[in-house]
């Protein structure tokens, strides 16, 4: 089971969050979020944290600290000694978070906006460039193809190590290196495109904080 938690971040309630929640995290950490100009980034930045230890508690009902946070050389964090894997993205007002055992889990979710998507083409491949290109809705299109990337190289651990156009998406699935990664898509908000990858998929269960 993959378990996906979420929530959206508010102005309103910033000072009060920061107040009651950054306190429980190292002093590294708070002065990390402390540095953030934005509230939105500052939000963003820990409630990924908060809905990561709440699920962990919540689902295996396991007291973690965010001291157990390690980083690969990729920049991927994970548990140390733990077999509890865990990703974290955010995009526009949303935070989102997924957990499972005993398999790598990669997840993205993009706000679909106005951008100039001539200026990545180079980041897809022929073939999913076309689509994007021939498609009634290019920014959704476009969105669901990114989204979808880098849930794949989040899952496979070396992030943009990966160059985006050396693999191809084909029916919510792909390979790197011999190892297929499967894609399933997460409707969280109409505005967003949402995806989770992992190399063996199981149920997922939604949970909106």
């Amino acid at each position: 089971m993959t378990h996906i938690y979420y929530a959206y971040i508010s102005e309103e309630y910033h000072e009060n969050f920061l107040k009651n929640e950054l306190v429980k995290f190292p002093t590294v950490f708070q002065e990390k979020i402390k540095e953030y100009r934005k509230w939105q980034d500052a939000q963003l930045s820990l409630s990924g944290r908060v809905l990561l230890l709440q699920g962990i508690q919540e689902v295996y009902n396991l007291d973690y600290s965010d001291k157990e946070v390690c980083y690969t050389k990729f920049n991927k964090p994970y548990f140390l000694n733990d077999s509890i894997h865990f990703n974290i993205s955010h995009s526009g007002d949303i935070v989102i978070c997924a957990i499972a055992k005993e398999n790598e889990v990669g997840i993205d979710i993009e706000k679909i906006s106005n951008i100039e998507i001539v200026d990545f083409e180079k980041q897809f491949t022929t073939n999913e460039w076309a689509k994007i290109i021939n498609s009634n809705a290019r920014e959704e299109t476009f969105f669901e193809f990114w989204a979808q990337k880098e849930a794949v190289i989040k899952a496979h651990g070396y992030g943009l190590t990966i160059p985006l156009q050396s693999f191809e998406i084909l029916d919510n699935k792909t390979i790197i290196n011999e190892e297929i990664y499967h894609l399933k898509e997460l409707k969280i908000d109409e505005e967003y495109k949402c995806f989770i990858s992992t190399k063996q998929f199981s149920n997922t269960s939604i949970i909106k904080k």
